[in-house]
């Protein structure tokens, strides 16, 4: 009856009955394990094949680099960044795969006896404890998490429409690291994945895995040069520009001017690999140019006035052959200017605590015979000046000089006197709010950065405040977390926000200015 009591041989029969639907549950046919072995061997063949073709295109990304120069160091280096990145984490799992197999491997070391691998006994010890995910498990997390973010800051913030591909081929979870089962109740990413599968369809994840990290490469190779390539073969304002091609370089009036309105390559051209240019029948040193995409950009005395001769060739190397362009060139040098001529290198104003650079001259006059003066300049060779200003707002130059004719030059212009703009903090060398893992808090640095200005100061931290939930402020000396911090960031939760604040910043060329308040950066934990 339903309420009479079990005896003993009822709870053991009911026991083993349940034994018995468990094994049946958890019992794996032949037929499926060969289904994943079989993919498991195809997706490892895949990932040669492509590892193959990224090494033909690393290869050819740093040729480039080293023949046309240009845009392609730029690529070379985001490719190479990559490069090391994946290597690194395809490796790691490579070496979990090797571990987990190596019992396996004694009998059969070619692992094509897939019904033997229904059991995950070797990778649940490596990913999970009795309190769920294991430290190593977590750290692999960790792992997939900060490939996926270095990626996205290398490659992705160049190439926008590729970082929606790469969350999702490393996708791990949501904030806290867990994902939906098919009960509707959170569970681990980890646990989801591999806790208690058998070992060939882990392996085949794994593999998997290495396959997105390849394929993640040939990715970020066929972008860096297909967008080239494309680039290149269009007209288009973003790569070409109009130039202005005359038989002489200057007309007296009344003459009719000749000139040809040409196309002219700004983008993705080649440096010239050497240059053989002489003017005026003297040939020109490295220091007199300085090569850029499609031609040199002369540094050169205008000399006296009257025309000048550039002549010569332009040498370009591509697959190992060699095209010389000719050169023949001339300029103009013009005197008896009537005003003299003062320019900020920078923008149209000066700053208190850098030097700011001026070029200050007067056309037709050499640059020892002029006089220019003002409350904290300084000429530093030729026409090169540094602006120190003081306080005020406004700070007026002087430039006088007197032509050879006898004629008087004065020329004064005002300029607006503006402090540094506030410096914003960085932590992992990112600034305003991010998100990062717990595990990479304490290999990250903190420093200070001025955003969109466009002197470029190396500052340094001396001092900083750390902010974590549930503990006091704490003030840490240097770059890095101190012990105090660190142990406070080890026992937040995942969701948790740290704030790093109140940074003591120093200009080493200025130690004794006194910055604005340094803007806080705030790091969210994944």
């Amino acid at each position: 009856m339903a309420g009479a009591k079990e005896t003993p041989r009822n709870k053991l029969i009911a026991l083993m009955y349940l034994v018995f639907i468990t094994m049946l549950a958890l019992n794996v046919s032949k037929e499926v394990l060969d289904g994943f072995g079989q993919m498991f061997k195809k997706i490892q063949s895949a990932n040669e094949r492509v590892n193959q073709g990224n090494i033909i295109y690393y290869d050819k990304i740093e040729v480039n680099a080293e023949e046309k120069e240009g845009k392609w160091i730029g690529h070379d280096r985001t490719a190479k960044e990559i490069r090391k990145e994946s290597d690194a984490f395809y490796a790691r799992i490579q070496e979990i795969k090797d571990a987990i197999t190596e019992k396996q491997r004694e009998e059969d070391p070619e692992l094509k006896e897939y019904s033997q691998m229904d059991k995950g006994e070797a990778l649940d010890l490596v990913f999970f404890n009795a309190s769920g995910v294991s430290p190593e498990g977590q750290a692999f997390v960790d792992m997939i998490n900060g490939y996926k973010m270095r990626v996205i800051q290398v490659f992705a913030s160049q190439y926008p429409q590729y970082t929606e591909l790469v969350e999702e081929r490393f996708f791990t979870g949501d904030f806290e690291g867990n994902v939906e089962n098919s009960d509707g109740q959170p569970q681990p990413w980890l646990s989801y994945n591999f806790e208690g599968f058998p070992l060939i369809s882990s392996l085949a994840k794994l593999t998997m895995m290495q396959n997105d990290i390849r394929l993640t490469e040939s990715d970020v190779l066929n972008a860096l040069l297909g967008k080239e390539l494309e680039a290149s073969s269009k007209v288009t304002t973003d790569n070409y520009i109009t130039l202005l091609k005359a038989e002489k370089g200057a007309y007296y009036q009344g003459e009719t001017f000749d000139g040809s309105v040409i196309l002219g390559r700004k983008s993705g051209a080649q440096n010239p690999n050497s240059v053989e240019v002489t003017l005026d029948g003297r040939k020109l040193k490295e220091g007199d140019y300085e090569k850029i995409p499609g031609g040199i950009k002369l540094n050169i005395n205008a000399g006296s006035p009257g025309d000048h001769l550039i002549e010569g060739d332009l040498i370009f190397r591509n697959a190992g052959v060699e095209s010389r362009i000719p050169v023949s060139q001339s300029f103009a040098v013009i005197s008896k200017p009537n005003a003299a001529v003062i320019s900020a290198d920078k923008m149209n104003v000066v700053y208190r605590g850098v030097d700011n650079p001026m070029t200050i001259s007067i056309p037709g006059i050499p640059d020892d015979k002029i006089r220019a003066s003002a409350t904290g300049l300084r000429r530093a060779r030729g026409s090169k000046y540094i602006m120190n200003p003081g306080k005020g707002k406004e700070v007026t130059i002087t430039a006088n000089g007197k032509l050879p004719d006898g004629q008087n030059i004065s020329t004064k212009t005002r300029f607006r006197i503006k402090d540094l703009p506030r410096p914003n903090a960085t932590f992992f060398r990112q600034s305003g709010k991010i998100r990062m893992p717990k595990a990479s808090l304490n290999r990250a640095k903190v420093g200070a950065i001025m955003e969109d200005f466009d002197f470029d100061l190396k500052l340094n931290v001396l001092e900083f405040k750390v902010k974590v939930p549930g503990s006091p402020t704490i003030t840490c000396k240097g770059t890095s977390l101190c012990p105090q911090a660190t142990k406070a960031v080890n026992r937040v939760r995942s969701g948790s926000e740290i704030s790093i604040f109140d940074l003591k910043v120093q200009n080493p060329a200025k130690p004794n200015y006194k910055f604005k308040r340094v803007a806080p950066v705030l790091i969210e934990i994944l």
